[in-house]
């Protein structure tokens, strides 16, 4: 289970798949909490979405897998509100309007 603190994204490294300091930060941050940085080699394959909901998707991953591996750490994650799900999603298209909410050009004449 202990590692180098290797990371691998879709077989790149950290630095070449988030280029943005942001990004890297909201990733590692539940390895800071819970004081195991460097303490796990991370091997991930993520796909979809954009960098900043791959980076919160992956953070609630980490968050996850971290609760597995030591349920004592739950508290510290749960208050920080990482294993609280983004429960939002596209909105479906609705009939007669062009996407979920934009309705076709009103004429007067």
């Amino acid at each position: 289970m202990e590692g180098t603190g290797r990371w691998s994204i879709n077989g790149r490294p950290i630095e070449d798949y988030f280029p943005s300091a942001t990004h890297r930060m909201i990733i590692t941050e539940p390895l800071r909490i819970t004081s195991t940085e460097g303490r796990y080699d991370i091997l991930v394959k993520i796909q979809g979405g954009g960098a900043s909901g791959q980076s919160g998707a992956l953070r609630h991953a980490i968050s996850r897998a971290l609760v597995n591996l030591d349920p004592d750490l739950r508290p510290v994650l749960k208050s920080a509100g990482f294993l609280t799900r983004d429960a939002r999603e596209k909105e479906r298209r609705k009939y007669g309007l062009k996407k979920a909410r934009k309705a076709p050009q009103y004429s007067k004449r």
